[in-house]
């Protein structure tokens, strides 16, 4: 059942950013965290994703998008493929190109891990209010909206 605001009830203060900066590291770390399937790090399950959103890509392209160097991104690239979760195919474009692709488990476990966020994130919401609920689905949202918005103008920028 939502709360009523109480009219007595002097207004709380607007969050600082700094406020607001660790509501949204202790939310990352607490959903993140949540994801078990795999024991992935943070840079192979953030890579892995890439992947799966955006498709096959050059090592280059994943260093430069996840702000690792390139040696770095090779080894990262190299324990997913012996864990079965990416492989290196020809660059079609470019024969001496090659490219990172997920596999059908790699595919598998970012399913699982996302599920697994979901469900840590639902938990978080369901010990919310209502009105919570629906300004925190709002404003995750928009926030979403916007990064995309700065990504694609950054993209527009590159090209």
């Amino acid at each position: 059942m939502d709360r009523l605001p109480d009219p007595d009830r002097p207004k709380e203060p607007a969050a600082s950013p700094d406020d607001l900066i660790i509501a949204v590291e202790q939310m990352i770390r607490y959903v993140r965290h949540s994801a078990r399937t795999g024991s992935l790090s943070t840079a192979a399950s953030s890579t892995l994703a890439r992947l799966s959103r955006e498709g096959p890509g050059r090592l280059t392209e994943l260093a430069r998008a996840e702000g690792v160097s390139q040696p770095n991104m090779t080894q990262l690239v190299t324990r997913l493929e012996r864990a079965g979760l990416v492989r290196r195919t020809a660059d079609a474009s470019d024969r001496r190109g090659v490219l990172v692709e997920v596999t059908a488990t790699g595919l598998e476990v970012f399913a699982q891990r996302r599920a697994e966020r979901a469900q840590a994130l639902q938990e978080l919401m369901e010990d919310m209010t209502g009105p919570e609920q629906r300004a925190t689905s709002a404003a995750l949202l928009a926030l979403a909206r916007v990064i995309q918005n700065r990504q694609d103008i950054q993209e527009e920028h590159r090209t």
